[in-house]
């Protein structure tokens, strides 16, 4: 277990708390992408239960080697671990589970089936016994907790949800994602790297609000320096990261999977774009595929919608969504050769090629992964939100294209048009003719209102405090909870 203190997850922890006010035991699912903190969230549970017993178990990562016989080897080591007795026989997952179920008919338990997937893939008898042990053993302890873990959202969506089998048996369903802006800045604070809102923006620009990554920052360093550590030496966690996400999460699918997160590297793409840059057919399948990576938490599929709201909206953008994915396409991926020769050991990362504005779009991304908190911000109910996304309006015969980094619509015809600027230095008077620019060009019906909002990181410029033209949000005051 971590030294580091929970932190985040308060939704979370109380629906999961919830479960232990019923009177009869709950079946869990719980997904998320690799490093999310999915099976650190259940241990963090169980702990706060008293008089809880919590048994984990994880299956072996996917190989060449892995056989259904190796997984099932290593649940009777652990489960012979976790509960203090001699080696069982892996001979059959009915036995094992009936002989767990023996173990813990009694109190309060919780236990974990974290990566599923792993532990029940290469056996096509896992998934039914493990129903029928729940129906007929499991659940007659009204105190227990069982949850089904794993990365890969799909498999659990397909072989476990959508199953015929288990359907009508989940209490709850939680899908974990990225560790608020607010949560992600607390975290930074505990492992004591505690400078600037802008150097700490640079660090969330690289690892998203991803625990596991946050876990490796160090405090005594700049951010750019760890960033360096991170993703720009052979050993740095981020630099070796990507393989293992997809390999792990999608096996030998995988570089299907890289292939298509590469066609979404230079900027968002509609289907018919992503199937011209793989070079695949259009099919249901690469829409499959592309579902597969939003179910996961990779990318993100933005709707063009009409602002009037009469139609619904035909055309939509893919982009990538996660920030490490994002910067390890833009900018690690490219250098692979001369990071792996040491290249960059001694090369400041301000001086690099292009940096400071693949560090803005990290940073319009990061915006965008916590909109709540911007709406909140705007003092805007949730309730009155009609949409809220960027914004692509194509280029026509009579008007031009339009781009807006994020657009809120609410029911009463108010349009909220935000700017995102990361900047080392102020903003400047300049962004008062970009969005007046850009509003210029957006078409909207009459009767429709404007209201332009800058969303900055490192201070404006007086002169555009004093023009009265934005609602102004300084970012770090909602990375600070303010």
């Amino acid at each position: 277990m971590s030294n580091l203190l929970f932190i985040g997850r308060k939704e979370e922890l109380a629906s999961l708390d919830d479960l232990t006010h019923k009177k009869t035991s709950s079946l869990v699912a719980l997904r998320g992408r690799r490093r999310i903190g999915k099976s650190r969230l259940i241990e963090e549970f169980a702990r706060q239960r008293k008089n809880c017993r919590f048994l984990p178990f994880s299956g072996l990562v996917p190989s060449s080697t892995t056989t259904a016989d190796s997984e099932r080897e290593e649940f009777a080591r652990q489960m012979s671990m976790n509960l203090g007795l001699h080696q069982i026989k892996a001979d059959d997952w009915g036995n094992m589970f009936s002989y767990l179920a023996k173990e813990t008919k009694k109190g309060k338990v919780v236990i974990l089936f974290d990566e599923i997937s792993w532990i029940g893939s290469k056996d096509s008898t896992f998934l039914g016994k493990l129903k029928n042990a729940w129906d007929l053993e499991f659940k007659k302890n009204a105190e227990l907790i069982m949850v089904l873990c794993g990365s890969v959202s799909t498999w659990i969506e397909k072989n476990i949800l959508g199953s015929t089998g288990f359907m009508g048996r989940f209490s709850l369903v939680l899908d974990l994602e990225e560790l608020s802006i607010e949560e992600s800045t607390q975290f930074l604070d505990q492992v004591g790297f505690c400078n600037s809102p802008y150097e700490r923006c640079k660090i969330l620009g690289v690892t998203g609000g991803v625990p596991r990554y946050l876990e490796e920052i160090k405090g005594n360093k700049l951010a750019d320096e760890n960033i360096k550590d991170l993703c720009f030496k052979r050993g740095g966690i981020l630099f070796r990261e990507f393989k293992d996400i997809f390999s792990d999460i999608f096996g030998h699918r995988s570089e299907l999977y890289e292939k298509i997160a590469r066609a979404l590297v230079d900027g968002r793409k509609e289907l018919n774009d992503i199937v011209k840059a793989i070079h695949l057919q259009k099919s249901g399948y690469l829409s499959g595929y592309l579902s597969d990576l939003v179910m996961s938490g990779f990318f993100k599929r933005d709707y063009v919608w009409n602002i009037t709201g009469k139609t619904k909206p035909r055309l939509s953008y893919y982009r990538l969504s996660d920030n490490y994915l994002r910067f390890y396409l833009q900018y690690i991926e490219p250098s692979k050769k001369e990071i792996e020769n040491g290249n960059f050991n001694n090369t400041a990362l301000s001086t690099m090629p292009a940096f400071d504005s693949i560090m803005g779009l990290q940073f319009e991304n990061l915006v965008l992964s916590n909109k709540k908190a911007i709406i909140k911000k705007l003092n805007i109910s949730m309730e009155d939100v009609a949409s809220d996304h960027p914004y692509f309006q194509r280029p026509q015969l009579r008007s031009k294209g339009c781009q807006i980094d994020y657009l809120i619509k609410l029911k009463s015809n108010i349009l909220y048009v935000c700017e995102i600027k990361f900047l080392r230095n102020e903003v400047g008077i300049g962004v008062v003719n970009e969005m007046q620019e850009k509003i210029s060009r957006l078409i909207r019906p009459k009767g429709f209102s404007v209201i332009p909002v800058l969303i900055h990181i490192n201070g404006v410029n007086d002169s555009v405090i004093n023009s009265n033209y934005f609602r102004i949000i300084d970012f770090s005051q909602i990375m600070s909870g303010i």
